[in-house]
Parts: structure tokens; C-alpha cells; sequence
């Protein structure tokens, strides 16, 4: 199953991607951390990465792609993955597409999570993530199930992100509006872009994953 999750900051596309992982043996391919880790590793792809960012230049849509490409061919994607942060752009969906076509494979779904943005402002306020495995977690609405211990990896070990606050939140709305909504009629023209209500209940959020990705096994 190849998957990619779409939603503002907040909407929950981590936990929901976690739980996915967990049920379904997928690999969540952050573009983000991938560029991280090569950049930590100082290999060939991040030695390129740094000198791009060193000349103050944004990466290019080719080494991303590729980048990507390297990575789905390990054996820890067979079962398939889950793309986070990536493509944020129609150019950057179509190269993607053109990836796997050269690879002989597809997307299976794109599930925007679609929010609120008022309440989300408010899902925000309140929001602390653990350290240690990124699981995230709210004061209000998804406290630890034992108080100070992550659910997750049993971690005591909280932080509150500097971007969990609603003025920076304000700006990255406006920024996922603007550059990444684009792309939703892109998807919906080939017939793989479904909607879930991001503002449910977690297990309720699962759930309504859940059945899409059922019929879309059912139809393959």
C-alpha cells in the first residue's frame, strides 16, 4: 500500500501515520528527516544537500524524487509507505508519479485530513509531543494514558514544539492553503484523493482510514 497523508500543520497526520505503520507493516517516509539523516551521514546525497543549502538555494524536486527512490528500495518497503511532507506542489506530485511509474508502481491513495481551522488553532494550544518517538499528545484532548509516561514508547520525556503556538500556526495554515492545496484537484482527477474528517476522534480518524484502504484492497 502506498500512501500519502495530506493535511495541515496539527490535523494529526503523525498519529494517524504511526497506527498505520503499526497495522499495516508501512514505512513513513518523512522527507524532512530522510534529509537529515543523509546530511548526519555526510553521504553522497548529503553531501549534496549541504553544499544546496550552503549557497542558500531550496533542494531541487530531482534529488528529493531520487532520494525517495533510494529509499523505497529497501526491503522494509515492500509492504509499501506512507509519504509525509512530500509533494507540495503539482510538479513535484507529477515527478513523483513519473518515479514510480519508472518502478512499476503507483500511488494507491492520497486521505486529506480535513479540519477546522478555528478549532484546530485551539487543538494546538495545549499540544506537548514526546521526545524520544514524536508521538503527540494534548492537555485537554489526548492525555497520556498514564500521566508523564508516553503511550507510545514509555518515554518521560515531553516537549512543547516552538511551532505549537497560533500565531506560527496562522502563517503555516496560510502556507498549506496556498502551496500544497493545489494539488488536492491533481489527485482527484485520477481518482485516489478521499477525505476524512480530521477533526474526529482518533480512533474515529483510524477508522474512516481504515475502511478506505479496505476497499481499495477489495478493488485490486
Amino acid at each position: 500500500m502506498r500512501l500519502i497523508l495530506l493535511g495541515p500543520p496539527g490535523a494529526g497526520k503523525g498519529t494517524q501515520a504511526r497506527r498505520l505503520m503499526q497495522k499495516y507493516g508501512l514505512v513513513q517516509l518523512a522527507t524532512g528527516d530522510m534529509l537529515r539523516a543523509h546530511i548526519a551521514a555526510d553521504d553522497d546525497i548529503g553531501k549534496r544537500v549541504k553544499e544546496i543549502m550552503a549557497s542558500g538555494q531550496l533542494v531541487p524536486d530531482q534529488l528529493i524524487v531520487f532520494m525517495i527512490a533510494e529509499r523505497i528500495s529497501h526491503p522494509d518497503c515492500e509492504k509499501g509507505f506512507i509519504l509525509d511532507g512530500f509533494p507540495r506542489t503539482v510538479p513535484q506530485a507529477e515527478a513523483l508519479d513519473k518515479m514510480l511509474a519508472d518502478l512499476d508502481q503507483k500511488l494507491d491513495a492520497v486521505i486529506k485530513l480535513k479540519v477546522d481551522e478555528g478549532k484546530l488553532l485551539k487543538r494546538i494550544e495545549g499540544r506537548f509531543t514526546c521526545a524520544d518517538c514524536g508521538a503527540s499528545y494534548h492537555q485537554e484532548f489526548h492525555k497520556p494514558k498514564v500521566e508523564g509516561i508516553c503511550d507510545e514508547c514509555g518515554s518521560d520525556h515531553f516537549v512543547v514544539r516552538p511551532d505549537d503556538n497560533p500565531e506560527k500556526m496562522k502563517v503555516r495554515l496560510t502556507a498549506f492553503r496556498e502551496q500544497t492545496a493545489p494539488i488536492l484537484p491533481y489527485y482527484e482527477a485520477k481518482g485516489i484523493l478521499h477525505s476524512v474528517d480530521g477533526m474526529a476522534d482518533i480512533d474515529a480518524v483510524s477508522d474512516a482510514i481504515d475502511a478506505i484502504l479496505d476497499k481499495i484492497a477489495i478493488s485490486t
